[in-house]
């Protein structure tokens, strides 16, 4: 008789414990009608949400299939966004015995349609947000709504959060649109509450939420907008190799297979053994499964959810903010079929949008592979439409500091060039002369100033997408092997309290303003040459 309570005891704590719904999550969080491609992929968060009979009545979206996973905290819902739906809503109910425990109201909103994307006309202006300007100094202490906020603004700490936002960007778009410049391209800026190298955004934490210390979703939207109305554009940064070790999910994961190994397996960062044919296994599956850092967990883009959600997050950030192109961080290190599944899908949707892979490989057939319909690389297509061009960056980092020779000097930069027939589209390289991870360039020139304005003449006549990195314009200085925080230095002006403002030209040197009218004249004669 014992026996038979404990039973009945158990069945009812089970049977209540299972009616204890508590849901959290549903994302994408909204959705759009008039797409290409009306299937919708949601991922269900919430305790025992498994236990739950999911139910839509709609005449904008029907249910098709209800798929669970070995954490029964999740829930995947495939929707079919009819052909004729409007915007609006509808509901997602989760039922227990025929009684709605939770519910979940759906918003579909109408497609954007207009023409996207940048090319070699563009001149591209990247920055790190936390390092530009600090236009909303109340968010620079947030309270995070399921973390507490870990790291508090430090600028004494060349590693630390500085409080720059999107507000600050914002504020000083005249100032970057008289450089020249036609597109914005701003380091991560979604939330990476981290207890520390929060700053640069490459570790996130959501892959839906701008980080509270950089400003909301509605700021980076807005930031959109005013380019736009500028005549300028915005270039999104996006992470799919790797998130953070305090990303929500790793708390309590989907399944076991939704990151790579562990973080004491190390990538070797060997981005050759992706098109090398005698590559070994062992040496390939630490270069696409092994952790980027210990604190970065990779991900497993062959785990199908997984895909999805990737994909849909970057249609989703398309759609919402309305973005010119995407620059996509570590581009070699993900599974090579899912960046190019990824980069097929989005195409699908927005078909002259632009995108960027990070391919940091030092040899121009490494790099010439990753771009789209390469003759080089088989019967693998990455309909990526851009590569960063290493190679050529550190052609013209070492050209002019060294004698001319039969390989040295200038024939850096022509040999090169040479292999441009190696490139599908040598005129969609994005080039560069640094970036928020190399020596800044001024410094390599060993800050003579003739050096460097050989190497901006490069970068605004050579073929292919030039990039400026912030600061480069007033001649920032910072070497790399003295940690990041130190090719990542602030802004001048961009603080009330900044003794010095360089956004104004009292607040420059003579050089630095020579050097800026240099640059201007350059990108003008660029186009017009166009």
């Amino acid at each position: 008789m014992k026996k038979l309570i404990t039973i009945v005891l158990l069945l009812s704590i089970t049977t209540i414990f299972a009616q204890n719904i508590n849901l959290q999550r549903v994302e994408p969080p909204n959705w759009w009608t008039g797409m290409n491609n009306r299937h919708l992929q949601l991922m269900i968060y919430g305790k025992n949400i498994s236990k739950t009979d999911v139910v839509i009545n709609s005449e904008k979206a029907t249910l098709k299939v209800v798929s669970k996973v070995q954490n029964p905290n999740y829930l995947f819902l495939d929707i079919n966004i009819k052909k004729n739906a409007t915007p609006g809503k509808f509901d997602i109910l989760f039922n227990i015995k025929g009684k709605t425990k939770a519910r979940y109201t759906y918003q579909l909103a109408q497609k954007p349609n207009r023409k996207r994307g940048f090319s070699q006309s563009d001149l591209i202006y990247l920055l790190m947000p936390d390092r530009f300007a600090n236009g909303n100094p109340s968010n620079d202490f947030p309270s995070f709504e399921y973390l507490e906020s870990l790291e508090k603004p430090d600028r004494n700490n060349p590693d630390g959060r500085h409080g720059g936002d999107i507000q600050g960007v914002i504020n000083h778009l005249d100032y970057i649109k008289n450089l020249g410049i036609t597109a914005l391209w701003l380091n991560p800026t979604l939330e990476n509450n981290n207890p520390s190298f929060s700053y640069h955004g490459y570790a996130i934490t959501d892959f839906y939420k701008t980080d509270p210390r950089m400003g909301t979703n509605s700021d980076y939207k807005k930031l959109s907008d005013e380019l736009h109305k500028n005549n300028m554009k915005l270039i999104m940064d996006m992470i799919f190799n790797h998130c953070s070790e305090n990303h929500w999910w790793m708390k309590d994961l989907p399944s076991d297979d939704w990151v790579n190994t562990n973080k004491n397996f190390h990538t070797n960062y060997r981005g050759s053994t992706i098109m090398d044919s005698h590559a070994s296994k062992s040496d390939y599956k630490k270069m696409t499964e092994g952790w980027f850092v210990s604190s970065m967990p990779d991900l497993n883009q062959h785990n199908p959810f997984l895909a999805n959600y990737l994909i849909q997050n970057s249609i989703w950030w398309i759609n919402y903010a309305d973005l010119d192109g995407i620059r996509m961080d570590t581009y070699p290190y993900p599974f090579k079929d899912f960046m190019s599944d990824w980069a097929e899908r989005v195409h699908h949707e927005f078909p002259d949008i632009t995108l960027l892979g990070e391919t940091w490989l030092h040899k121009v057939p490494y790099t010439a592979y990753f771009q789209a319909n390469s003759s080089i690389s088989g019967n693998y297509n990455s309909h990526l439409d851009c590569i960063t061009d290493f190679p050529l960056y550190y052609a013209t980092k070492a050209a002019f500091n060294e004698k001319e020779g039969w390989k040295e000097g200038l024939l850096r930069i022509y040999n090169i060039f040479a292999q441009d027939f190696l490139y599908a589209k040598p005129e969609n390289n994005v080039i560069f002369l640094d970036n928020h991870d190399l020596d800044r360039y001024f410094s390599d020139m060993g800050k003579d100033l003739n050096k460097f304005k050989l190497g901006i003449t490069v970068l605004l006549t050579a073929r292919g997408i030039p990039v400026l990195y912030y600061g480069d314009e007033i001649l920032k200085t910072g070497f790399e092997y003295q940690g990041h925080g130190h090719i990542r230095t602030d802004f001048p002006g961009g603080w009330k309290d900044d003794k010095l403002n360089a956004f104004t030209k009292e607040g420059r040197k003579e050089e630095q303003i020579y050097k800026t009218k240099h640059l201007i004249s350059l990108k003008r004669l660029l186009i017009t040459e166009k």
